[in-house]
């Protein structure tokens, strides 16, 4: 399945510009750190960060809660690193690459394609908090 990289690689073409620009001012300290941040947040927004979507069909096979998720979206980042531990007991599904999960997401949220949503038991939540989720994850089934 495809997952886009095209935020984090901007993410990282920006930190390249910017170390090089401190670099050829004379700044090396600075251009270290600035490359630093902007691999960090180059990794952050990648896919690497999420577990491998699946296809909603799947993931509704599966019986696990459904966390519906893009690449580049700040709050599924919030999301994803607040469930760090738990988060291999959802099925992740990438809105970008599945239409029937857009279209699962529209149908909560009010024709929006509004990410996290997250369905867990048949309850569906548009950008729900990461308490929530972690609390529902921790008591249901161990993920694959």
């Amino acid at each position: 399945m495809l997952r886009s990289w095209k935020v984090a690689l901007f993410a990282l073409l920006i930190g390249v510009a910017f170390a090089a620009w401190s670099a050829a001012r004379g700044n090396g300290g600075s251009a270290v750190v600035q490359l630093a941040t902007f691999v960090v947040l180059a990794f952050l927004f990648s896919p690497l960060v999420f577990p491998r979507s699946v296809r909603a069909a799947e993931a509704a096979a599966r019986g696990k809660p459904v966390v519906y998720w893009r690449p580049g979206c700040q709050y599924c980042l919030r999301l994803r690193l607040a469930l760090i531990g738990v988060a291999g007991r959802a099925s992740w599904v990438n809105i970008w690459t599945d239409p029937e999960a857009a279209a699962a997401v529209r149908a909560v949220a009010n024709g929006n394609e509004t990410v996290p949503t997250v369905v867990v038991d048949g309850e569906s939540r548009v950008n729900p908090g990461p308490g929530w989720v972690r609390e529902r994850l921790r008591t249901g089934p161990v993920g694959e």
